[in-house]
């Protein structure tokens, strides 16, 4: 069986905290913000936590 590459992409888009989670940046930060709001905007900042049933497939996208 052939060794698995690391996806490049996932490396550049999640981090693997100390504890083991693994975080992400949240969608939708990026343009027409003229139009949401400050608290949406604010919340936008905050990295989120990848969703359980992602967990499984992430980890093997970033394992080396």
């Amino acid at each position: 069986m052939p060794k698995i590459k690391t996806h490049k992409g996932t490396i550049k888009r999640v981090q693997i905290t100390k504890s083991g989670k693994i975080k992400r940046r949240k969608a939708f930060q990026s343009h027409n913000l003229e139009k949401k709001s400050a608290t949406r905007k604010r919340t936008y900042r905050q990295p989120q936590a990848i969703a359980k049933a992602d967990v499984k497939r992430i980890r093997r996208l970033i394992q080396a």
